[in-house]
């Protein structure tokens, strides 16, 4: 199911090592995130914490605990070790061809408004850009939003989202509070604008 790299699965063995023996299991959770943003914790546990519906894997060497909520987006997925500048940690990548975040479009009453707002107003807008704009997630008052195309990786791409979209969602409907943008920009390889 999960596939350590070398760097990874060394780095979790010598965690083990310098902990007191009880900590022998890797536990991978998803913590709150938006769906295209999913946010996994990784933390040492012992084995006995797996629950019952909980799946454990054996990574040689140690064992890896996934909650259920998570199985299926894991499923082929590599975890690894990065070191990059100022920063370093464990990332987790899908598997060639799939996602980590689930694909269900919202629903209720503030999505179908946003919805009807991006469908008529914002998409057929930024169409002749080859960019297309889309709701992945409501929470609460809150909107989490994805750019693709041409507005993915795009450098005016921020300036389009505040300057444009959020005033054309929030003048027909002023109860959205925050409009986030969830977009992975680093993965866009046809932005309409470089600059």
């Amino acid at each position: 199911m999960l596939t350590f790299t070398e760097q990874a699965r060394d780095t979790v063995l010598s965690f083990i090592q310098e902990g007191e023996g009880d900590l022998q299991a890797l536990r991978i959770t998803l913590r709150n995130g938006s769906p295209l943003a999913p946010a996994f914790e990784l933390s040492l546990v012992g084995v006995e914490e797996a629950g019952p519906e909980d799946l454990t894997l054996d990574a040689e060497g140690f064992k890896v605990i996934v909650e259920k909520e998570s199985v299926d987006r894991l499923e082929g997925a590599t975890v690894d070790f990065v070191e990059r500048l100022n920063e370093s940690g464990f990332e987790i990548r899908p598997a060639e061809g799939k996602s980590l975040h689930k694909v269900e479009a919202p629903s209720g009453e503030l999505a179908d408004k946003v919805q009807a707002v991006l469908e008529q107003q914002v998409n057929p807008a930024i169409a002749a850009h080859g960019g297309r704009i889309d709701l992945v997630e409501v929470k609460g008052t809150e909107l989490y939003m994805e750019m693709s195309g041409g507005c993915q990786g795009c450098a005016m791409s921020r300036l389009t989202l505040q300057q444009g979209v959020e005033k054309m969602i929030r003048q027909s409907v002023p109860e959205v509070t925050e409009i986030h943008d969830v977009t992975d920009h680093t993965a866009g390889d046809n932005p309409y604008f470089t600059g």
